[in-house]
């Protein structure tokens, strides 16, 4: 439960941040306080204040108290956060539907990044995305074997599979891969996404793992053009990928 822990405490911090109760400029209380507040751990603390981090939200120096930097929200891939998460902290309704879930053998690929043998059975999923609506991407997934009990119980409107696991399961994400390239859109994609075959899709591809390095998922995810946007910040400690909504787009 400690994993999940940080996650609330962020939670809680961030919608303190997203209010104005901590202006920017302003020194988040110390660990220790933080500790006390929620009768945590320091280490605890250090994970949820890490969070807000990776997020941008507050400075990421270390041994000193963080500063807050700003008060919107960026979706960073360094943080893993879910789609949901993303898409709802920017002011968006995030919402997603079941298409299919398939027990099936991995295929050679599936079963090299999820780090199972050959042909062991996994959980393919299709699901859809929208953001206030519309369709914005496609997500072909593989879950490994030991969690796909856990997605199949889940409703066919979950809102986030990621947080599900996390709250249900205590299966956190901590470690991910993206690969990102384009692809132009096959029917199957086209028709879900509402737009013309051989139109020019972002496609994010992505593996998730745990504090151990335990593999989780492997994903496919397919967003119309127009609805998301990459970006890259460079540091000399840090190069977060960021995630932020886009314009225009075919209809």
């Amino acid at each position: 439960m400690g994993t999940v822990r940080y996650l609330e405490i962020a939670e809680e911090l961030r919608r303190e941040i997203l209010s104005g109760a901590y202006p920017v400029g302003a020194r988040l209380p110390s660990e220790s306080d933080l500790a006390a507040r929620w009768s945590a751990s320091r280490g605890t603390v250090r994970q949820a204040v890490a969070t807000l981090a990776a997020e941008g939200l507050v400075g990421s120096s270390q041994g000193a108290r963080r500063i807050v930097l700003r008060h919107e929200r960026r979706h960073s891939f360094g943080e893993l956060n879910s789609f949901a998460q993303w898409a709802e902290g920017i002011g968006h309704e995030a919402r997603s539907r079941f298409l299919s879930r398939t027990r099936r053998p991995a295929t050679a690929e599936e079963a090299e990044r999820l780090a199972l043998a050959p042909g062991t059975e996994v959980l393919a999923v299709l699901r859809l995305r929208l953001l206030d609506g519309q369709p914005v991407m496609v997500e072909r997934t593989a879950y490994a074997d030991w969690v796909a009990e856990a997605v199949e119980a889940m409703p066919e409107d979950c809102r986030s599979v990621m947080d599900g696991l996390a709250a249900d399961s205590g299966v956190v994400a901590h470690y991910g891969e993206h690969l990102i390239d384009a692809l132009p859109a096959g029917s199957e994609d086209a028709r879900l996404l509402e737009v013309r075959r051989g139109s020019p899709l972002l496609r994010q591809r992505h593996v998730s793992a745990t504090r151990t390095g335990r593999p989780i998922e492997w994903s496919d995810d397919r967003y119309r053009a127009g609805s998301v946007t990459f970006s890259v910040s460079n540091s000399a400690v840090a190069a977060p990928l960021e995630r932020h909504p886009g314009g225009g787009g075919e209809r």
